[in-house]
C-alpha cells in the first residue's frame, strides 16, 4: 500500500474500509479482495565499516499506527514524498525499535533476503546473520521473505531460520505477475492478529504452503557480469575465483553462492506429487510447510502457442481462462488436466502439466538478468528429471497436502 507516502496514504484511506480487525476491503464495490496495511522501506547506512542496504516490510494494524510511524520517520529526517518505497538513513535495528515503540502489534519482515544489493543476507551490502543486523531486537524478527532468487528449501539450510517462518509475497512491479509468489494461510479467523500469530507460529492459525517462482529464473541466482556475458555456478566461482575474466572486476555474487557460504548443511527436500501430478517440495523434518514452484500462466500460454508473452492473443486466452476458472492459481494448482484440455486446448494443458511435474528446462539468471524457463519439448536437452505422478489416497484434499 505504500502508506509512508502521503498521497498514497490518502488514497488508501479513501478507498478502503475495515472489515475485520486490521483487514480491509474496497469501500465502493462487491470485490472481496482483502488488504493489510504494509509498506517496503529501504534502509541505507554504515555499520562495521561497510555500507548496508536492507529492504524491510512494515505491517501495521491501523491507519493511526501508520500515521504515527510516518511522524517518527519524519522526525528522523526521512523524505517520505520522494518514493513509494522511501530510502531512510536509519539502521534496521533502530527502524524496528521505532516501529515497536509506536505499536507493539506492528511488525517487520526483512524482504527478498538474499538479493545481493538490498537485503539482509545480500553479498554486497548485507549481514551474515539476523543477530548481526537487528542486535537485541532479533527475537522480534519471526519471519523472512525468500525473494525471487531463492526458495524455501534453500533457506531451510540456515540454522537461525529453523524457528522462523519463511514466506513469499509479490510486489506490484509487474501487475500481470501478481501472485507468482504467495503465502497461503489456514486461519482461525481472517484478522491481522491471526495472520501475525501464523507468522509467529503461535496458536492454531498457521501457514499452509507457499507458491514460489523458480529461483533459477530470478535475476541474481548465479554469479556473473551481465555486460560481459559471464555467468558462473557457485562451484565454478569457488574454482575460478570471483574476478570477471573479461573486465577483471569482481563478479556480482549471486544468491546460490551466498546460501552455500552461510549454510551449515546440505539442501534437503522431498518431492511429493499429488493425484493430479502437482509436485510439492516437502521439508523432511516437517519443520516448515511445503511449497510448490510455478511458472506464470501467461508465460505458459505464450510458449505453448508460440506467441510473444505481451501479444493480444496471449492476453485474450489468459483472460478467457481466468474468467472460466475463477483465478490463475485455480488453473495452475487445482484444475483437472482433462478439463483444461477441453477449455484451453491440448498444447496449453500439456504445458501446464509439465510445469506441475517440474519437467522444464531452466537457464539460471545472474547479475540483474532474468533466467530463462522453457517448457516445450524442443528445449528438452538439460530438462529436469521427468517425475511421473504417483497414486495418492483419494481422501486427500484438492491440493493433495496430506503428507
Amino acid at each position: 500500500g505504500d502508506w509512508t507516502h502521503p498521497l498514497w496514504l490518502r488514497e488508501i484511506r479513501n478507498v478502503l474500509k475495515e472489515e475485520n480487525e486490521g483487514i480491509f476491503t474496497l469501500s465502493d464495490g462487491e470485490e472481496k479482495t482483502h488488504f493489510m496495511l504494509s509498506v517496503e522501506v529501504s534502509s541505507i547506512y554504515s555499520q562495521g565499516g561497510k555500507v548496508r542496504r536492507i529492504h524491510c516490510l512494515i505491517f501495521s494494524p491501523s491507519f493511526e499506527t501508520c500515521e504515527k510511524i510516518n511522524n517518527e520517520l519524519l522526525r528522523r529526517g526521512a523524505n517520505l514524498t520522494s518514493d513509494g518505497r522511501p530510502i531512510v538513513g536509519i539502521p534496521t535495528k533502530n527502524l524496528l525499535e521505532l516501529v515497536l515503540s509506536v505499536d507493539k502489534e506492528a511488525f517487520i519482515i526483512p524482504c527478498h533476503v538474499w538479493t545481493p544489493w538490498f537485503s539482509l543476507y545480500g553479498s554486497m551490502s548485507g549481514f551474515d546473520s539476523i543477530d548481526e543486523c537487528f542486535g537485541e531486537y532479533s527475537k522480534e524478527i519471526f519471519a523472512i521473505e525468500t525473494g525471487l532468487s531463492s526458495d524455501p528449501s534453500m533457506n531451510w539450510r540456515i540454522k537461525e531460520l529453523d524457528d522462523r517462518s519463511i514466506v513469499s509475497f509479490s510486489d506490484a512491479h509487474s501487475p500481470m505477475k501478481m501472485g507468482r509468489e504467495a503465502t497461503a494461510f489456514d486461519l482461525v479467523k481472517l484478522s491481522y492478529k491471526e495472520i501475525k500469530n501464523a507468522l509467529k507460529r503461535s496458536g492454531k492459525s498457521k501457514i499452509s504452503y507457499t507458491i514460489e517462482f523458480y529461483p533459477e529464473e530470478g535475476k541474481y541466482h548465479y554469479d556473473g557480469h551481465r555486460n560481459c556475458k559471464v555467468v558462473q555456478s557457485p562451484k565454478e566461482t569457488k574454482e575460478n575465483g570471483n574476478i570477471c575474466p573479461v573486465c577483471k572486476r569482481p563478479l556480482t555474487v549471486g544468491v546460490m553462492y551466498r546460501v552455500e557460504e552461510l549454510s551449515g548443511r546440505e539442501e534437503k527436500f522431498e518431492d511429493k506429487p499429488n493425484a493430479g501430478g502437482l509436485v510439492w517440495a516437502v521439508d523432511p523434518s516437517r519443520n516448515h510447510p511445503p511449497f510448490v514452484k510455478l511458472v506464470p500462466l501467461n508465460e505458459i500460454i505464450a510458449e505453448a502457442i508460440k506467441s510473444p508473452v505481451t501479444s493480444p492473443k496471449v492476453k485474450r486466452i489468459f483472460e478467457d481462462l481466468v474468467s472460466e476458472f475463477d483465478s490463475e492459481m485455480e488453473i495452475l494448482l487445482k484444475k483437472d488436466i482433462n478439463e483444461l484440455k477441453v477449455k484451453a486446448g491440448e498444447e496449453i494443458a500439456s504445458a501446464i502439466q509439465k510445469v506441475r511435474k517440474g519437467d522444464i528446462y531452466i537457464q539460471p539468471g545472474y547479475d540483474g538478468e532474468y533466467g530463462i524457463v522453457k517448457i516445450s519439448s524442443d528445449a528438452s536437452e538439460g530438462t529436469m528429471e521427468d517425475k511421473e505422478p504417483k497414486s495418492l489416497s483419494s481422501s486427500q484434499n484438492q491440493l493433495g497436502l496430506d503428507f
